[in-house]
């Protein structure tokens, strides 16, 4: 059940991508960040709300939020500060460069997972396994030769560095993602709620000094639906991806590499509403990653 709850978080993964780089295109990135987490928030708020005001309905609904120390806390502002440098990052990546470039190297979050989960879960991956995560890395260096042919140097382009840090994050924010659900049992709902309010906190302070005392950057800003659209369609999945953690059966390795399938959504879904270029060509790779995904699967 938790792969098919993990393909799930892939599907929303996908269309808040598509919102995403709609949302940032010529816009202030760091107003578009706050506005998405903002959104997101109000979104499980909502359902926090239902859990004080009815509380017997939200618990036969599955609502229930839990009571947590203020240890927790603090474990929760840790994942809080790895996602919101992640964001800052992706972002600004994602406003100077294709959709079709960056999701593909976003792609390459599940090989640092992969490291990550041998090394600190002790996660035995099979062969089929080994092979699959290969095609995934050998696909995003193709992807890299098919960027240059957009103009976009992959040692130079300092969006590029940018888009693999917050890769590395994003992974390392996954493997943390198991021992906040399976060792510190917290819920989906209540870490959701606690992790979007620090975050907001966190981008609060960045923007008081690098966004709101600038009335230029402030006129530039834009509004556009897909800023509430991306905050609800990243709750949605990360849901989904909790509750395929709650399962104790779980691996967080092959988890983040279902994620990825997102990247289906992406490619075709950029090349034909953003009409970037070789799309036939970034299908080549698409495949390999497609494959990996597959392998580790049914592996």
């Amino acid at each position: 059940m938790w792969m098919y709850l993990g393909l799930l978080a892939a599907l929303f993964l996908g269309l808040h991508n598509l919102c995403k780089k709609h949302a940032v295109q010529g816009n202030e990135v760091f107003p578009v960040l706050l506005g998405t987490i903002s959104s997101g928030f109000l979104f499980v708020a909502t359902f926090y709300l239902l859990a004080i005001f009815y509380p017997n309905y939200a618990l036969e609904n599955g609502y229930n939020f839990q009571q947590i120390s203020w240890k927790i806390h603090g474990f929760i502002f840790i994942k809080s500060a790895i996602m919101a440098a992640s964001w800052i990052l992706a972002y600004q990546a994602l406003k100077h460069l294709p959709i079709t470039i960056v999701t593909p190297i976003r792609s390459a979050g599940p090989f640092f997972t992969f490291i990550g989960a041998i090394i600190i879960y002790k996660e035995s991956p099979n062969l089929f396994q080994w092979i699959g995560f290969f095609f995934i890395i050998f696909s995003v260096i193709l992807y890299s030769r098919i960027g240059k042919q957009e103009g976009i140097n992959f040692k130079r382009n300092k969006w590029i560095f940018a888009i693999i840090g917050a890769t590395f994050l994003g992974a390392s924010s996954g493997l943390y993602d198991k021992f906040l659900i399976q060792s510190l049992s917290l819920n989906p709902q209540t870490l959701q709620f606690w992790f979007c309010l620090y975050t907001i906190l966190i981008l609060l302070v960045i923007l008081t000094i690098t966004w709101f005392p600038y009335a230029e950057k402030r006129k530039a800003f834009k509004f556009r639906w897909s800023i509430i659209a991306v905050g609800v369609l990243l709750q949605a999945a990360d849901y989904f991806y909790f509750k395929a953690l709650q399962d104790p059966d779980a691996l967080i390795m092959l988890l983040s590499a279902i994620k990825r399938s997102q990247i289906l959504i992406a490619v075709i879904g950029g090349g034909l509403l953003f009409k970037e270029k070789n799309k036939r060509k970034k299908l080549i790779p698409l495949v390999g990653i497609m494959i990996g995904v597959f392998l580790i699967l049914y592996s």
